[in-house]
Protein backbone atom coordinates (compact mmCIF):
# COMPACT_ATOMS: atom_id res chain seq x y z
CA UNK A 1 0.00 0.00 0.00
CA UNK A 2 1.06 3.59 -0.59
CA UNK A 3 2.81 5.11 2.44
CA UNK A 4 1.12 8.34 3.49
CA UNK A 5 1.41 10.99 6.18
CA UNK A 6 -0.88 9.68 8.91
CA UNK A 7 -0.66 12.53 11.42
CA UNK A 8 0.93 15.86 12.31
CA UNK A 9 1.61 16.48 15.99
CA UNK A 10 2.47 19.98 17.19
CA UNK A 11 3.77 20.56 20.72
CA UNK A 12 4.29 23.81 22.63
CA UNK A 13 7.67 23.32 24.32
CA UNK A 14 9.33 26.09 26.34
CA UNK A 15 12.57 26.37 28.28
CA UNK A 16 12.80 28.92 31.15
CA UNK A 17 15.96 30.68 29.95
CA UNK A 18 14.66 34.02 31.28
CA UNK A 19 15.48 32.94 34.83
CA UNK A 20 19.22 33.44 34.18
CA UNK A 21 18.85 36.12 31.47
CA UNK A 22 20.21 33.73 28.84
CA UNK A 23 19.26 35.16 25.46
CA UNK A 24 18.63 38.67 26.83
CA UNK A 25 19.04 41.62 24.49
CA UNK A 26 17.75 45.17 24.05
CA UNK A 27 14.43 44.04 22.57
CA UNK A 28 14.02 40.73 24.42
CA UNK A 29 15.02 41.24 28.06
CA UNK A 30 13.40 38.05 29.41
CA UNK A 31 13.09 35.45 26.64
CA UNK A 32 12.07 31.87 27.30
CA UNK A 33 13.53 29.93 24.39
CA UNK A 34 10.65 27.92 22.98
CA UNK A 35 9.35 26.15 19.90
CA UNK A 36 6.26 24.97 18.12
CA UNK A 37 7.61 21.45 17.63
CA UNK A 38 6.34 19.46 14.66
CA UNK A 39 6.34 15.68 14.17
CA UNK A 40 5.09 14.10 10.94
CA UNK A 41 4.24 10.42 11.18
CA UNK A 42 3.64 8.04 8.31
CA UNK A 43 1.52 4.92 7.91
CA UNK A 44 4.77 2.91 7.80
CA UNK A 45 5.93 4.29 11.16
CA UNK A 46 8.51 6.77 9.87
CA UNK A 47 8.84 10.29 11.27
CA UNK A 48 9.96 13.73 10.20
CA UNK A 49 10.78 16.45 12.73
CA UNK A 50 10.73 20.23 12.47
CA UNK A 51 10.25 23.25 14.70
CA UNK A 52 9.49 26.95 14.69
CA UNK A 53 11.58 28.89 17.19
CA UNK A 54 9.82 31.37 19.50
CA UNK A 55 10.70 33.18 22.75
CA UNK A 56 7.89 32.25 25.13
CA UNK A 57 4.41 33.78 25.25
CA UNK A 58 2.80 33.52 21.84
CA UNK A 59 4.11 30.03 21.13
CA UNK A 60 0.51 28.86 21.40
CA UNK A 61 -0.30 31.10 18.42
CA UNK A 62 2.49 29.52 16.40
CA UNK A 63 1.22 26.05 17.33
CA UNK A 64 -2.28 27.03 16.15
CA UNK A 65 -0.85 28.23 12.83
CA UNK A 66 0.92 24.92 12.25
CA UNK A 67 -2.29 23.05 13.04
CA UNK A 68 -4.23 25.24 10.60
CA UNK A 69 -1.97 24.01 7.78
CA UNK A 70 -1.58 20.39 8.90
CA UNK A 71 -4.61 19.22 6.95
CA UNK A 72 -2.74 19.97 3.73
CA UNK A 73 -0.06 17.46 4.73
CA UNK A 74 -2.02 14.59 6.31
CA UNK A 75 -2.91 11.95 3.76
CA UNK A 76 -0.24 12.97 1.26
CA UNK A 77 1.81 10.18 -0.37
CA UNK A 78 5.25 10.14 1.24
CA UNK A 79 7.13 9.25 -1.94
CA UNK A 80 5.73 12.32 -3.67
CA UNK A 81 6.42 14.63 -0.73
CA UNK A 82 10.05 13.68 -0.28
CA UNK A 83 10.71 13.67 -4.02
CA UNK A 84 9.50 17.27 -4.35
CA UNK A 85 9.13 19.22 -1.08
CA UNK A 86 8.91 22.36 -3.20
CA UNK A 87 5.47 21.34 -4.41
CA UNK A 88 4.25 21.17 -0.80
CA UNK A 89 5.92 24.49 0.00
CA UNK A 90 4.05 26.17 -2.86
CA UNK A 91 0.74 24.69 -1.70
CA UNK A 92 1.21 25.74 1.92
CA UNK A 93 2.43 29.23 1.10
CA UNK A 94 -0.08 29.74 -1.68
CA UNK A 95 -3.23 28.71 0.19
CA UNK A 96 -5.39 31.76 -0.51
CA UNK A 97 -7.20 32.08 2.81
CA UNK A 98 -4.19 31.44 5.01
CA UNK A 99 -1.95 33.51 2.72
CA UNK A 100 -4.21 36.50 3.38
CA UNK A 101 -2.81 36.57 6.91
CA UNK A 102 0.69 37.19 5.53
CA UNK A 103 1.23 37.12 2.70
CA UNK A 104 4.46 35.16 2.98
CA UNK A 105 5.44 36.65 6.31
CA UNK A 106 4.92 36.25 10.02
CA UNK A 107 3.30 33.43 11.97
CA UNK A 108 1.64 31.64 9.06
CA UNK A 109 4.77 31.73 6.89
CA UNK A 110 6.88 30.37 9.73
CA UNK A 111 4.30 27.63 10.27
CA UNK A 112 4.62 26.61 6.63
CA UNK A 113 8.38 26.55 7.08
CA UNK A 114 8.11 24.27 10.10
CA UNK A 115 6.11 21.74 8.08
CA UNK A 116 8.38 22.02 5.03
CA UNK A 117 11.46 21.48 7.21
CA UNK A 118 9.84 18.40 8.75
CA UNK A 119 9.32 16.98 5.25
CA UNK A 120 12.99 17.59 4.42
CA UNK A 121 13.95 15.88 7.68
CA UNK A 122 11.80 12.91 6.65
CA UNK A 123 13.37 12.91 3.18
CA UNK A 124 16.91 12.93 4.59
CA UNK A 125 16.09 10.14 7.04
CA UNK A 126 14.67 8.00 4.23
CA UNK A 127 17.78 8.65 2.16
CA UNK A 128 20.04 7.80 5.10
CA UNK A 129 21.84 11.14 4.81
CA UNK A 130 22.25 14.31 6.86
CA UNK A 131 20.29 17.09 5.19
CA UNK A 132 23.39 19.03 4.04
CA UNK A 133 24.57 15.92 2.18
CA UNK A 134 21.14 15.19 0.70
CA UNK A 135 20.99 18.73 -0.70
CA UNK A 136 24.60 18.70 -1.92
CA UNK A 137 23.99 15.45 -3.80
CA UNK A 138 21.10 16.92 -5.80
CA UNK A 139 21.83 18.05 -9.34
CA UNK A 140 21.67 21.77 -10.21
CA UNK A 141 18.45 21.05 -12.10
CA UNK A 142 16.90 19.34 -9.07
CA UNK A 143 17.90 22.21 -6.80
CA UNK A 144 16.52 25.01 -8.95
CA UNK A 145 13.28 23.04 -9.27
CA UNK A 146 12.86 23.58 -5.51
CA UNK A 147 13.01 27.38 -5.80
CA UNK A 148 10.08 29.64 -6.61
CA UNK A 149 11.55 32.35 -8.86
CA UNK A 150 8.29 34.25 -9.41
CA UNK A 151 9.26 37.35 -7.40
CA UNK A 152 13.02 36.98 -7.85
CA UNK A 153 13.59 37.00 -11.61
CA UNK A 154 14.51 40.68 -11.73
CA UNK A 155 17.51 39.82 -9.55
CA UNK A 156 18.10 36.10 -10.13
CA UNK A 157 16.78 33.96 -12.97
CA UNK A 158 16.55 30.20 -13.10
CA UNK A 159 19.32 30.13 -15.71
CA UNK A 160 21.60 32.28 -13.54
CA UNK A 161 20.97 29.96 -10.59
CA UNK A 162 21.84 26.97 -12.77
CA UNK A 163 25.07 28.66 -13.83
CA UNK A 164 26.03 29.32 -10.21
CA UNK A 165 25.39 25.73 -9.20
CA UNK A 166 27.13 24.25 -12.23
CA UNK A 167 30.16 26.46 -11.63
CA UNK A 168 30.32 25.19 -8.05
CA UNK A 169 30.30 21.57 -9.19
CA UNK A 170 34.07 21.62 -9.74
CA UNK A 171 35.76 20.86 -6.46
CA UNK A 172 32.58 19.75 -4.71
CA UNK A 173 34.05 16.40 -3.63
CA UNK A 174 37.16 18.08 -2.21
CA UNK A 175 35.06 20.62 -0.29
CA UNK A 176 32.97 17.82 1.17
CA UNK A 177 36.16 16.07 2.27
CA UNK A 178 37.38 19.30 3.91
CA UNK A 179 34.06 19.85 5.63
CA UNK A 180 34.10 16.38 7.15
CA UNK A 181 37.73 16.72 8.20
CA UNK A 182 37.82 20.34 9.40
CA UNK A 183 34.25 21.42 10.08
CA UNK A 184 32.75 24.85 9.41
CA UNK A 185 33.75 28.14 11.13
CA UNK A 186 31.64 29.30 14.08
CA UNK A 187 31.31 32.54 15.98
CA UNK A 188 29.85 32.83 19.46
CA UNK A 189 27.30 35.03 21.18
CA UNK A 190 27.55 33.09 24.45
CA UNK A 191 29.48 35.87 26.30
CA UNK A 192 27.45 38.78 25.04
CA UNK A 193 23.92 38.67 26.49
CA UNK A 194 22.81 42.03 27.79
CA UNK A 195 21.71 40.67 31.15
CA UNK A 196 25.14 39.30 32.12
CA UNK A 197 27.25 41.18 34.65
CA UNK A 198 30.72 42.53 33.83
CA UNK A 199 32.60 39.68 35.48
CA UNK A 200 30.66 37.06 33.54
CA UNK A 201 31.15 38.98 30.29
CA UNK A 202 34.93 39.15 30.76
CA UNK A 203 35.22 35.52 31.86
CA UNK A 204 33.17 34.18 28.96
CA UNK A 205 35.11 36.29 26.46
CA UNK A 206 38.39 34.82 27.69
CA UNK A 207 36.92 31.32 27.56
CA UNK A 208 35.66 31.89 24.01
CA UNK A 209 39.11 32.88 22.76
CA UNK A 210 40.63 29.85 24.49
CA UNK A 211 38.01 27.65 22.78
CA UNK A 212 39.17 28.83 19.36
CA UNK A 213 36.67 31.55 18.38
CA UNK A 214 38.01 34.54 16.47
CA UNK A 215 34.65 36.36 16.28
CA UNK A 216 32.56 37.17 19.37
CA UNK A 217 29.26 39.05 19.38
CA UNK A 218 27.88 41.37 22.07
CA UNK A 219 24.35 42.64 22.46
CA UNK A 220 24.04 46.43 22.58
CA UNK A 221 21.37 49.12 22.60
CA UNK A 222 20.14 49.18 26.18
CA UNK A 223 22.20 52.09 27.50
CA UNK A 224 25.04 53.84 25.69
CA UNK A 225 27.29 54.24 28.75
CA UNK A 226 26.80 50.56 29.56
CA UNK A 227 27.65 49.59 26.00
CA UNK A 228 30.84 51.66 26.02
CA UNK A 229 31.87 50.04 29.31
CA UNK A 230 31.00 46.51 28.14
CA UNK A 231 32.78 46.92 24.81
CA UNK A 232 35.86 48.11 26.68
CA UNK A 233 35.74 45.07 28.97
CA UNK A 234 35.35 42.72 26.02
CA UNK A 235 38.11 44.34 23.97
CA UNK A 236 40.54 44.18 26.88
CA UNK A 237 39.60 40.55 27.50
CA UNK A 238 40.10 39.37 23.92
CA UNK A 239 42.89 41.66 22.73
CA UNK A 240 43.18 43.60 19.48
CA UNK A 241 43.12 40.71 17.00
CA UNK A 242 39.79 39.04 17.86
CA UNK A 243 36.81 40.45 15.96
CA UNK A 244 33.98 41.88 18.05
CA UNK A 245 30.56 42.16 16.39
CA UNK A 246 27.59 43.93 17.98
CA UNK A 247 23.86 43.31 17.71
CA UNK A 248 21.18 45.92 18.43
CA UNK A 249 18.17 43.65 17.76
CA UNK A 250 16.31 46.44 15.91
CA UNK A 251 16.20 48.83 18.89
CA UNK A 252 17.26 51.98 17.01
CA UNK A 253 15.96 54.31 14.36
CA UNK A 254 18.39 55.13 11.58
CA UNK A 255 19.91 58.34 13.09
CA UNK A 256 20.21 56.66 16.50
CA UNK A 257 21.99 53.68 14.96
CA UNK A 258 24.55 55.90 13.25
CA UNK A 259 25.17 58.07 16.31
CA UNK A 260 25.36 55.16 18.78
CA UNK A 261 27.73 53.16 16.62
CA UNK A 262 30.07 56.11 16.20
CA UNK A 263 30.43 56.13 19.99
CA UNK A 264 31.42 52.46 19.85
CA UNK A 265 33.85 52.89 16.94
CA UNK A 266 36.98 53.14 19.20
CA UNK A 267 36.48 49.44 19.99
CA UNK A 268 36.71 48.45 16.29
CA UNK A 269 33.33 46.68 15.87
CA UNK A 270 33.37 44.19 13.00
CA UNK A 271 29.66 44.44 12.19
CA UNK A 272 26.48 45.99 13.49
CA UNK A 273 23.62 43.51 13.33
CA UNK A 274 19.97 44.55 13.00
CA UNK A 275 20.69 48.26 13.51
CA UNK A 276 17.07 49.22 12.77
CA UNK A 277 13.73 47.78 11.64
CA UNK A 278 14.32 44.60 9.62
CA UNK A 279 11.81 45.91 7.06
CA UNK A 280 13.69 49.16 6.42
CA UNK A 281 15.78 48.39 3.35
CA UNK A 282 16.72 52.01 2.68
CA UNK A 283 17.46 52.57 6.37
CA UNK A 284 19.96 49.71 6.33
CA UNK A 285 21.56 51.21 3.22
CA UNK A 286 21.89 54.59 4.94
CA UNK A 287 23.46 53.01 8.03
CA UNK A 288 25.89 51.08 5.86
CA UNK A 289 27.00 54.19 3.98
CA UNK A 290 27.44 56.17 7.18
CA UNK A 291 29.36 53.55 9.15
CA UNK A 292 31.66 51.94 6.57
CA UNK A 293 34.00 50.13 6.99
CA UNK A 294 31.89 48.65 9.83
CA UNK A 295 29.78 45.99 8.17
CA UNK A 296 25.98 45.81 8.34
CA UNK A 297 24.46 42.38 9.02
CA UNK A 298 20.79 41.40 9.08
CA UNK A 299 18.38 38.63 8.26
CA UNK A 300 17.08 36.76 11.30
CA UNK A 301 13.81 38.73 11.17
CA UNK A 302 13.65 39.25 7.40
CA UNK A 303 10.33 37.82 6.26
CA UNK A 304 11.12 36.20 2.96
CA UNK A 305 13.38 35.96 -0.09
CA UNK A 306 11.84 39.10 -1.62
CA UNK A 307 13.09 41.20 1.30
CA UNK A 308 16.57 39.69 1.00
CA UNK A 309 16.47 40.44 -2.73
CA UNK A 310 15.79 44.10 -2.02
CA UNK A 311 18.49 44.36 0.67
CA UNK A 312 20.99 43.00 -1.83
CA UNK A 313 19.78 45.11 -4.74
CA UNK A 314 19.97 48.27 -2.62
CA UNK A 315 23.50 47.57 -1.39
CA UNK A 316 22.13 47.61 2.14
CA UNK A 317 23.85 44.60 3.67
CA UNK A 318 27.40 43.23 3.97
CA UNK A 319 26.45 40.00 5.75
CA UNK A 320 23.33 37.94 5.02
CA UNK A 321 22.00 36.14 8.09
CA UNK A 322 19.62 33.37 7.16
CA UNK A 323 17.45 31.73 9.80
CA UNK A 324 16.20 28.14 9.53
CA UNK A 325 12.79 28.99 11.03
CA UNK A 326 11.94 32.55 9.97
CA UNK A 327 11.13 32.02 6.28
CA UNK A 328 9.20 29.27 4.50
CA UNK A 329 11.61 26.45 5.20
CA UNK A 330 14.52 24.88 3.34
CA UNK A 331 13.18 25.81 -0.09
CA UNK A 332 13.08 29.55 0.55
CA UNK A 333 16.48 29.42 2.21
CA UNK A 334 17.82 27.80 -0.97
CA UNK A 335 16.60 30.87 -2.84
CA UNK A 336 18.27 33.21 -0.34
CA UNK A 337 21.59 31.34 -0.55
CA UNK A 338 21.47 31.61 -4.34
CA UNK A 339 20.68 35.33 -4.15
CA UNK A 340 23.59 35.92 -1.80
CA UNK A 341 25.90 34.00 -4.12
CA UNK A 342 24.71 36.02 -7.13
CA UNK A 343 25.50 39.29 -5.31
CA UNK A 344 28.74 38.01 -3.78
CA UNK A 345 27.65 38.63 -0.18
CA UNK A 346 28.76 36.15 2.51
CA UNK A 347 26.18 34.27 4.58
CA UNK A 348 26.62 34.02 8.37
CA UNK A 349 23.53 32.20 9.65
CA UNK A 350 21.62 33.28 12.73
CA UNK A 351 21.39 30.58 15.37
CA UNK A 352 21.45 30.23 19.14
CA UNK A 353 17.77 29.83 19.97
CA UNK A 354 16.53 26.34 20.76
CA UNK A 355 17.25 24.14 17.74
CA UNK A 356 18.50 26.93 15.49
CA UNK A 357 22.14 25.83 15.60
CA UNK A 358 21.10 22.25 14.90
CA UNK A 359 18.99 23.17 11.86
CA UNK A 360 20.91 25.98 10.18
CA UNK A 361 24.29 24.22 10.20
CA UNK A 362 22.96 22.02 7.39
CA UNK A 363 22.15 25.02 5.20
CA UNK A 364 25.54 26.67 5.69
CA UNK A 365 27.40 23.43 5.01
CA UNK A 366 25.36 22.80 1.88
CA UNK A 367 26.18 26.34 0.75
CA UNK A 368 29.90 25.67 1.17
CA UNK A 369 29.84 22.37 -0.67
CA UNK A 370 27.43 23.17 -3.50
CA UNK A 371 26.72 26.92 -3.86
CA UNK A 372 29.30 29.51 -2.74
CA UNK A 373 32.16 27.04 -2.41
CA UNK A 374 33.74 29.23 0.27
CA UNK A 375 33.98 29.75 4.01
CA UNK A 376 35.79 33.09 3.64
CA UNK A 377 34.21 35.73 5.91
CA UNK A 378 31.57 33.17 6.85
CA UNK A 379 30.68 31.64 10.20
CA UNK A 380 27.63 30.07 11.84
CA UNK A 381 26.48 31.64 15.08
CA UNK A 382 26.84 29.44 18.16
CA UNK A 383 25.32 29.80 21.61
CA UNK A 384 25.93 27.20 24.29
CA UNK A 385 22.32 26.71 25.38
CA UNK A 386 19.90 23.76 25.30
CA UNK A 387 21.76 21.44 22.92
CA UNK A 388 21.46 18.60 25.40
CA UNK A 389 17.75 18.40 24.57
CA UNK A 390 18.42 17.19 21.01
CA UNK A 391 18.92 13.63 19.82
CA UNK A 392 21.65 14.78 17.40
CA UNK A 393 23.08 17.95 18.99
CA UNK A 394 25.64 20.18 17.33
CA UNK A 395 29.27 19.32 17.91
CA UNK A 396 32.06 21.91 17.98
CA UNK A 397 35.82 21.62 18.08
CA UNK A 398 38.30 24.46 18.03
CA UNK A 399 35.67 27.06 17.21
CA UNK A 400 34.24 25.06 14.30
CA UNK A 401 31.02 23.13 13.75
CA UNK A 402 31.64 19.48 12.95
CA UNK A 403 29.48 18.22 10.10
CA UNK A 404 26.49 16.12 11.18
CA UNK A 405 26.59 12.54 9.94
CA UNK A 406 23.28 11.19 11.26
CA UNK A 407 20.35 11.12 8.79
CA UNK A 408 17.94 14.06 8.95
CA UNK A 409 17.97 17.77 9.79
CA UNK A 410 19.04 17.28 13.44
CA UNK A 411 15.66 18.63 14.61
CA UNK A 412 14.49 15.79 16.84
CA UNK A 413 14.08 16.72 20.52
CA UNK A 414 14.68 14.08 23.20
CA UNK A 415 11.36 12.56 24.31
CA UNK A 416 12.11 13.19 27.99
CA UNK A 417 12.75 16.87 27.31
CA UNK A 418 9.47 17.19 25.43
CA UNK A 419 7.62 15.67 28.35
CA UNK A 420 9.41 17.81 30.93
CA UNK A 421 9.15 21.18 29.17
CA UNK A 422 5.81 20.86 27.44
CA UNK A 423 3.85 24.02 28.19
CA UNK A 424 1.90 24.50 30.40
CA UNK A 425 1.51 20.99 31.84
CA UNK A 426 5.09 19.66 31.76
CA UNK A 427 6.57 19.23 35.24
CA UNK A 428 9.22 21.91 34.66
CA UNK A 429 6.36 24.42 34.26
CA UNK A 430 3.63 22.92 36.39
CA UNK A 431 5.85 23.01 39.50
CA UNK A 432 7.71 26.23 38.64
CA UNK A 433 7.43 29.59 40.29
CA UNK A 434 5.33 32.21 38.56
CA UNK A 435 6.88 32.91 35.13
CA UNK A 436 8.69 36.19 34.58
CA UNK A 437 6.11 38.78 33.46
CA UNK A 438 6.27 40.61 30.19
CA UNK A 439 8.82 43.41 30.31
CA UNK A 440 9.78 46.26 28.04
CA UNK A 441 12.99 47.35 29.68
Amino acid sequence: MTERISSVETIDVRFPTSRHRDGSDAMNPFPDYSAAYVVLRTTAGAEGHGLVFTVGRGTEIQVAAVRSLAGMVVGQPVDELVADPGALARRLIGDSQIRWLGPEKGVVHMAAGGLVNAVWDLAARRAGKPLWKLLADLTPEQLVAQVDFRYLRDALTRDEALELLRAAADGRAERERRLLAEGYPAYTTTPGWLGYDDEKLARLCVEAVAAGYDLIKLKVGGDLADDVRRMGIARRAVGPDIRLAVDANQIWGVPDAIGWMRELSPFDPYWIEEPTSPDDVLGHAAVRRALAPVKVATGEHVHNAVMFKQLLQAGAVDVVQIDACRVGGVNENLAILLLAAKFGVPVCPHAGGVGLCELVQHLAMFDFVAVSGSTDDRAIEYVDHLHEHFVDPVRLRGGRYLAPTAPGMSAEIVAGSLAAYRFPDGPEWATAATPVPAATS
